[in-house]
């Protein structure tokens, strides 16, 4: 696990992965696009003017508690506004997230995962700065799904470290802190 690099000769931000490695950075992209997808995004209404704007988002927030933190209410005193801003704003977010979680899997797959990923194998990606920035955005979201989903908060790292590893929460755990440890080192290679 080395994280990515910056190449100087190149400009580009490279990391090298196992097959498994990368094989579970698919599998989470995928599952974040599934979850994006899944609940209804939109909702059609009457207004002739809206349709053909396609301004036919969602007015409440989602009921599942990970969408909810992708897409925060944006105006909590203001209910309205809140609906609207959801309406006109969520199925783009949530199409431009699911994008780069697709990006992440084409660059993957690009860089020569296959279908069935094989012991001794090791994927090398490399990343101009759209797409470092692309996978920064998609590591974000995949940890606030990881986080909400184990109710990770501030503070409580301890808690995590003593879990015992037979415990499924300390391994999801160690999955959240390595993406976070491929989104710090994709960032300081770019900057």
């Amino acid at each position: 696990m080395s994280g990515f690099k910056r190449v100087r000769r190149s400009g580009l931000a490279v990391a090298t992965f196992t097959a498994f490695e990368a094989d579970l950075l698919r599998s989470l992209a995928g599952q974040l696009i599934e979850l994006l997808r899944n609940e209804e995004a939109t909702q059609p209404t009457g207004d002739p003017l809206e349709q053909l704007l396609d301004f036919s988002g969602p007015t409440t927030e989602p009921e599942d508690p990970v969408l909810a933190r992708l897409f925060p209410t944006a105006y909590l005193e203001d209910e309205e506004a809140a609906s609207d801003f959801r309406r006109f704003t969520e199925a783009t977010l949530r199409d431009g997230k699911a994008s780069a979680a697709a990006a992440v899997i084409d660059a993957l797959e690009e860089a020569g995962l296959g279908t069935e990923p094989e012991d001794g194998v090791f994927i090398d990606v490399e990343l101009d700065d759209a797409a470092a920035m692309t996978w920064m955005r998609s590591f974000t979201d995949m940890r606030l799904a990881i986080a909400t989903r184990l109710g990770i908060e501030d503070g409580d790292e301890e808690h995590w470290h003593d879990l015992p590893e037979e415990d499924p929460r300390s391994q999801v755990h160690a999955i959240y802190e390595w993406l976070g440890f491929l989104q710090e080192t994709l960032v300081r290679s770019a900057a």
